[in-house]
């Protein structure tokens, strides 16, 4: 069944796959077979680089290095010619096929076509001629012809989307790349020689989606054919392997496996319904980020979910961010919206009281939900959703205080992905744009500081030149999960906009009125977004202190019921998040919670009545012995204070 077509959320990269049992934070000597678990190496790269792949991860064996496009041209050249070989055997299957664009992307590439549906079964016609035009090897010729030749050749193929395409073209003369002399398709390049440089053993074809043209849903619904290509067969059998891993990780699925979340049809897609086990962890993410946010000078705040729309219009969002707001509502004959960010209402906190030059820097922060309008066919699991808490902070400064403002950023956003077991980052830095506010000297001010905070901190960076904000330079900094996958969660951003929209002001040293900076942060991006990196990350298998159930508690019969409650009832005395559970024999009630993946199980038969003890199996450390109730809790919460990640 063809699904829609979305830009990729969380991009396939070569990874490890001699998959290590990542669970995170240790559980301390006792719980885990680890030794020395404290051990903590945090490492800031500037660029994904290849990565040591092990295909035969149940084999002693070489690793081997996956490329990508950046590190290697010849791979980038297979991937894009392979998309005009799937595209010219296309058009020999299905002659009334209409060919629109078919670029490389990141592990492989995809080219639309305007025709009949699609299967899977067609798919595997499709690989057969791609390898049939790949053996002819047949040339790739380069030729340049003028505008007009080129709007004559397409017309007489009746190409519609193409004329659209060589419309868009600025440039002059115009690029066309033939394979051999069967098919053609006007691109830049560049490709291999022949069809013969690709190796037909390891190349895929994937899958099947629907795609908008130019992505607009009021345009024609096109067929999306994606493909994968490697240099070598050993490179594709690796890349496989780890997909399987991806697809094992999957949060949709795990999600409703260990029932921590759904996405209800009568309620609408993108709204998320946290269950009570992902409640509790939700719980503990934000307990523990409120708490990190009180002792690094932050104030909480909470504000309403809709405002006036005139609130919007100051802001600006009314004006550029229109199609990703929701239509407004008329409440006694004015007009309200839901809120699509939180920055316009820590401003009005600011607005609400005067302030002298003594007060900063002033740092609010909020889990505030926000709803953004999303195309139903982007919708995707809990990475792209509807309404969804972003954990948005926001700093009032003066100038000369950025420096120490942002490096106090990148030392929270440290101490916060620690905790949750992430310590390799990329970090970029986003500098000014052709088109921006502010004045050329706060603009050199802002982004040396930016600079000096990253220098400072030692982390290595890249420099995106002309990518930041219209409004202000900026940091991202993307983490890596246990398969080598980069996400964006965390971003600073300094705003000179938003103070003059709003016209904020302060009283300085000499009584007049200054206009102080803001600086925009996210550590986690948004909860739900994080969460499902979190369950990918861990494949479910949440470290000991985050686990929304840490232990069972096992009878071998319903005879030893009441001391299981008494058992269970005693943990959950000093805090632990435990439960009962009985009813099928134990070798059933052990796969339950293996599958359910409870970190702890006690197992209380009519031995461990008689001398009040447990028997504890560990779903890490396998069997670890009979020991009373109160050293089982004491273990327990010495591992729950010692947190420790990989």
């Amino acid at each position: 069944m063809a699904t829609l077509a979305v830009a990729p959320l969380s991009p396939y990269s070569a990874a490890p796959l001699n998959i290590r049992r990542r669970f995170g934070f240790r559980f301390g000597s006792f719980f885990s077979p680890t030794s020395n678990p404290k051990c903590t190496t945090v490492v800031a790269v500037a660029t994904r680089p290849s990565v040591s792949v092990n295909p035969n991860p149940n084999e002693s064996s070489e690793r081997l290095v996956l490329p990508s496009n950046e590190s290697s041209e010849s791979l980038l050249r297979i991937r894009h010619t392979c998309a005009h070989v799937m595209a010219m055997a296309v058009q020999k299957l299905y002659p009334d096929a209409k060919v629109t664009i078919g670029p490389w992307i990141e592990n492989g590439f995809y080219y639309d076509f305007d025709m009949e549906p699609l299967t899977d079964k067609d798919l595997k016609r499709i690989k057969k001629e791609m390898d049939r035009i790949i053996v002819r090897n047949l040339p790739l010729v380069r030729e340049q012809v003028s505008r007009d030749e080129a709007h004559r050749r397409i017309s007489a193929l009746n190409e519609p989307y193409k004329l659209e395409i060589l419309e868009s073209i600025k440039e002059d003369p115009i690029t066309i790349y033939h394979i051999g002399d069967e098919w053609w398709d006007l691109c830049a390049g560049p490709h291999v020689e022949s069809t013969g440089n690709i190796n037909k053993k390891a190349v895929e074809l994937e899958s099947i989606a629907g795609a908008y043209w130019r992505g607009d849903e009021r345009k024609p619904m096109l067929q999306r054919i994606y493909g994968t290509a490697w240099e070598n067969e050993e490179q594709l059998k690796a890349y496989l392997h780890f997909k399987e891993e991806a697809k094992r990780r999957d949060h949709r699925r795990l999600g409703q496996d260990l029932d921590l979340f759904s996405i209800q049809d009568d309620a609408g897609g993108g709204l998320v319904f946290w269950h009570p086990k992902g409640a509790i962890v939700r719980h503990i993410i934000e307990d523990f980020w409120k708490k990190i946010h009180m002792k690094c000078g932050y104030d909480l705040l909470y504000t309403p979910h809709v405002a006036k729309v005139d609130l919007w219009k100051i802001s600006g969002h009314l004006d550029f961010y229109k199609e990703n707001m929701y239509d407004q509502m008329s409440i006694e004959d004015e007009l309200y919206q839901l809120r699509p960010m939180n920055c316009p209402y820590h401003i009005l906190v600011y607005k609400s009281k005067l302030h002298s030059y003594r007060d900063f820097p002033i740092r609010v922060a909020e889990l505030g939900t926000v709803y953004r309008y999303e195309l139903s066919g982007s919708l995707h699991g809990l990475f792209r959703v509807r309404g969804f808490t972003q954990d948005d902070a926001h700093i009032f400064c003066l100038d000369d205080q950025i420096k120490d403002e942002i490096r106090g950023v990148l030392d929270l956003t440290e101490e916060i992905l620690l905790q949750f077991g992430f310590d390799k980052y990329e970090v970029n830095l986003s500098t000014r744009p052709e088109k921006s506010v502010g004045d050329d000297h706060i603009w050199e001010k802002a982004t040396s500081a930016l600079e000096d905070a990253l220098d400072d901190k030692g982390w290595v960076y890249q420099i995106d030149d002309g990518g930041g904000a219209f409004y202000g330079p900026k940091i991202d900094i993307k983490i890596e999960d246990a398969l080598g996958r980069k996400w964006q969660c965390s971003t600073i951003q300094v705003d000179f906009n938003l103070p003059q929209r709003f016209d904020i002001t302060y009283v300085d040293s000499n009584t007049e009125k200054k206009r102080p900076l803001m600086i925009h942060r996210a550590v986690l991006g948004s909860l739900e977004r994080f969460f499902g990196v979190l369950i990918e990350h861990y494949a479910g298998d949440f470290p000991l202190w985050l686990s929304p159930i840490q232990a069972r508690v096992l009878p071998v019969t319903d005879a030893q019921l009441e001391y299981c409650n008494v058992v269970t009832k005693k943990l959950k005395m000093h805090g632990i998040r435990a439960e009962v559970c009985h009813g099928e024999r134990l070798p059933k009630l052990i796969r339950n919670a293996e599958k359910q993946k409870i970190p702890l199980m006690a197992v209380v038969g009519s031995k461990e009545v008689e001398t009040e003890t447990v028997t504890v199996r560990s779903r890490f450390g396998g069997e670890l012995g009979t020991m009373s109730v109160d050293d089982f809790i004491n273990r327990i919460m010495l591992a729950k204070e010692n947190p420790i990640s990989l």
